[in-house]
């Protein structure tokens, strides 16, 4: 063993060999793989091999397309044999509503340049002759996909390594990590210490284990996944594509003149709960078939020549699941140099490559070039720490896997773990409840339907999930108001000497301003992209409160606390739990507000975005003037105890004034007319401030800040792309997020959010597009569901009376 490594990877699987590989390829051969078994002895050994690209984020497309992009050169590039076969898919429509998925999946693919099609059954057949077309409407053929052997790839970036000076010791058994000062020091193994700076826990299902030796928290299950291999069957031939029959569970794919065949059970089965036996090295689990044979009746049913199929053997290996279904990628929170990879969810040889690519920039840059959040370890909070809720949620959603995911779809499994004070009023108000990093939230109360006669009624997908209660509730916040339970905002403080000084360091707007400003920012990453997208208000000259979206508060102060100073002089907490949000927004907040208040809330004393303490039906809370919804209004931040009589003050206030119980749809319908950014869609660490239109925000005279250089760069040279509100033409064609954004038929951009907006009365969307097609008026296209719907660039904001309203 050695006594000194840069980097050491613990886990010598698919993951651990492919960032190894990519470290080597930007520099850096001082790394070091280790893995308590042999090379590919976890997961990987039974890998069914499938490498499909077109997957449910951009970025988790781009890394499976990086990945294919290096099957097809590394077998010239190391002499090895990875055992790529570039097939092509075949992803069949069994329902007329899986077709009109297919057809969602082929926008979604013409804006990544991928040559995916909409084919017939009969054509289907032609490609995979054993295949029963009965009850298919169709199919989307991919022909770059393919399958590859997790065995062979796995050597073979192991042996483009090893040529670049990256050394594997395996037999190595890893005992415990020494963190010292916040930061990674040493890896202690039953071979000896390795120093080192950087350590990657790429373990697979042993992650979880890894992570608690420096008090991390990975949320994995290992999950049970079967597949079974046949001896060779007359008219199969090598050139099969993979084929996958969501509607039936299950997958096809050649091999050796025969057919792997696997799926994903709707009764799937968990392993190793109460931990992995030690000694649980390239071994399988026991065939399960009383599980499996519901599998094998759907697959017999589209595939019939499997019936008289020999079968080698049923292969039976647990996988690592994330609880949402996401890679777990990046450096964790709170430890300096110790980066995740792990939770591939089934799915790691498909993205092997493409994450060994993103992690080595982790790495070695310091961020990826990729917006990863959905993958971001940073996305689990504290709840996630809850074994219960991660055990029935990564059941969830294996046994959901095929089954067509809809817009503003709610999981199931794995609720009620952050409840509002306000939790009582909202149940007894009908409320439809979502979920967000824990928190039970509003979507829209049922009873909000009641006597309103809707102007609107969507069609199509845009139904599922949806209800006329939305309208309801947009419009009383447009014309009269909305009490919003908000609670679920994270909600951080930044306290100290030199809590100023990091915050002008960090946010691209002016901090320096009077106590009780409030102001809206972003933090930028060094290329400018946007990091963090949030409201801070000046409590004191030493203190901060931020405001951040409900999902993004661990990742934002991860963000923080990566920039604080080492002399202690201020330090960064997360006190969302502390305080319950209650949030007043319409035109006639003021006047309830009033009724429930001794303090003076008028414009003069109270202006918009300023802060100030108040008292509520008795409550002493912290009041911000600021909505995200385009109206006059307040958040109003009480101790959490005390969030229920706040709640109830106001609801009682504002029975006279038609006030309406409202919810996150209601919201996100009102920011849309009002052009306010999402962070994740709108704005992500690949959008700078310039090209998502919140240029105002940037103060380059208040002296430097992280990623300064980088935007006046880009201003200097000028725009290539900028985000724009488009109007649809056809009011019931409503984006979902993802669609092409056509100009003379060709893609130009992709949606980020769309939906109705109510008081518009437009079809509107959201989404990037070159500087030449941006302009006001400009005639493109949406493509929805196959069909492309013509479109206008809009002028911004859709909705805003004179700008007067708000700030009244």
């Amino acid at each position: 063993m050695t006594d000194h490594s840069r980097v050491v990877i613990i886990g010598g699987g698919v993951a651990g060999c492919s960032i190894a590989y990519h470290l080597s390829r930007l520099g850096w051969r001082e790394v070091v793989v280790l893995d308590k078994g042999e090379l590919t002895s976890g997961s990987t050994f039974h890998s069914a091999g499938l490498v499909g690209q077109l997957r449910s984020s951009v970025a988790l497309t781009r890394i499976n397309m990086w990945s294919v992009e290096l099957y097809d050169r590394l077998g010239a590039e190391t002499g090895g044999d990875p055992g790529w076969r570039k097939v092509g898919s075949l992803r069949l429509a069994s329902s007329k509503e899986r077709l009109l998925e297919l057809k969602r999946q082929a926008g979604w693919a013409r804006t990544l340049g991928f040559p995916l099609t909409v084919i017939s059954a009969r054509e289907a057949v032609d490609l995979f002759p054993l295949l029963s077309a009965e009850g298919v409407e169709g199919a989307a053929y991919l022909p770059t996909d393919g399958h590859i052997d997790p065995g062979g790839l796995t050597y073979a970036l192991a042996d483009g390594a090893r040529a670049k000076g990256v050394r594997f010791q395996t037999g190595v058994r890893v005992r415990a990590i020494t963190v010292e000062n916040g930061r990674v020091s040493e890896v202690v193994t039953d071979h000896g210490t390795v120093k080192t700076e950087v350590v990657v826990n790429a373990a697979g299902i042993w992650a979880p284990e890894i992570g608690r030796m420096v008090g991390v928290h990975i949320p994995i299950v290992p999950m049970s996944h079967q597949y079974l291999t046949t001896k060779p069957i007359e008219g199969v031939r090598k050139d099969f594509p993979i084929m996958r029959d969501p509607d039936r569970l299950v997958y096809f794919r050649e091999e050796v003149g025969g057919l792997v065949m696997g799926g994903f059970e709707r009764q799937p089965a968990s392993w190793g709960l109460d931990g992995i036996p030690p000694d649980f090295t390239h071994r399988l689990l026991s065939p399960d078939w009383e599980r499996f044979s519901p599998l094998m009746e759907n697959a017999v049913s589209r595939v019939p020549e499997v019936a008289k199929a020999q079968v080698i053997r049923l292969i039976n290996g647990p996988e690592a699941y994330a609880p949402d279904g996401e890679f777990i990628l990046g450096e964790a929170p709170g430890v300096r140099g110790f980066f995740v990879a792990a939770g591939f969810c089934a799915h790691g040889i498909a993205g092997a490559g493409g994450v060994g690519k993103v992690m080595a920039e982790w790495i070695v840059e310091g961020r990826p070039s990729l917006d990863l959040w959905r993958m971001d370890i940073r996305r689990f909070g504290a709840h996630s720490a809850d074994r219960a809720c991660t055990l029935a949620q990564a059941v969830e959603t294996y046994a959901t896997y095929y089954d067509i995911h809809y817009p503003f779809e709610e999981r199931r499994a794995g609720r009620g773990l952050r409840l509002s004070p306000a939790y009582p009023r909202l149940q007894a108000l009908g409320c439809a409840f979502g979920e967000k990093a824990g928190w039970e939230r509003p979507n829209w109360f049922e009873v909000n339907t009641n006597g309103f006669r809707a102007t609107y009624a969507p069609v199509g997908w845009q139904r599922s999930h949806w209800s006329p209660a939305i309208e309801a509730e947009h419009r009383a916040t447009r014309e009269r108001a909305g009490l919003f339970d908000a609670t679920s905002f994270s909600k951080l403080d930044v306290s100290g000497p030199g809590a100023l000084a990091l915050l002008q360091r960090l946010t691209d707007n002016e901090m320096d301003r009077p106590v009780g400003s409030v102001t809206y920012t972003q933090m930028l990453n060094e290329a400018g992209g946007i990091e963090c997208d949030l409201t801070v208000t000046r409590l004191a000259a030493e203190q901060f409160f931020l405001v951040t979206g409900s999902a993004f508060g661990p990742h934002d102060l991860a963000w923080i606390r990566r920039h604080l100073p080492s002399d202690g002089s201020v330090s960064a907490e997360d006190v969302t739990e502390r305080y319950a949000c209650i949030g007043l927004w319409g035109p006639l907040s003021r006047e309830i507000l009033r009724l429930t208040t001794t303090d003076n809330v008028s414009n003069a004393t109270f202006p918009y975005m300023t802060a100030r303490p108040i008292s509520v039906g008795g409550v002493g809370l912290l009041a911000l003037r600021v909505t995200y919804v385009g109206e006059l209004g307040w958040e109003m931040y009480a101790p959490t105890a005390e969030g229920l009589t706040v709640w109830d003050a106001l609801w009682g206030a504002g029975r006279n004034f038609g006030l309406l119980a409202a919810g996150y749809r209601a919201i996100d319908s009102l920011r849309l007319e009002k052009g306010y950014r999402y962070w994740s869609a709108e704005v992500t660490p690949e959008d700078t401030p310039y090209e998502a239109g919140l240029g105002f925000c940037v103060k380059l005279d208040k002296g430097d800040f992280i990623g300064r250089p980088a935007v006046i760069a880009q201003r200097e040279r000028g725009l290539e792309r900028r985000l724009v509100c488009l109007t649809l033409a056809d009011p019931l064609a409503v984006a979902l997020g993802g669609e092409p954004i056509l100009a003379a038929g060709r893609p130009v951009g992709r949606v980020t959010s769309g939906g109705y907006g109510y008081t518009v009365a437009k079809s509107l969307a959201y989404g990037y597009v070159p500087v030449a097609r941006a302009t006001v008026g400009t005639p493109l296209a949406v493509e929805v569901f196959g069909e492309a719907i013509p479109a206008r660039v809009a002028p911004e904001p859709l909705y805003d009376p004179a700008g007067a309203k708000i700030k009244a």
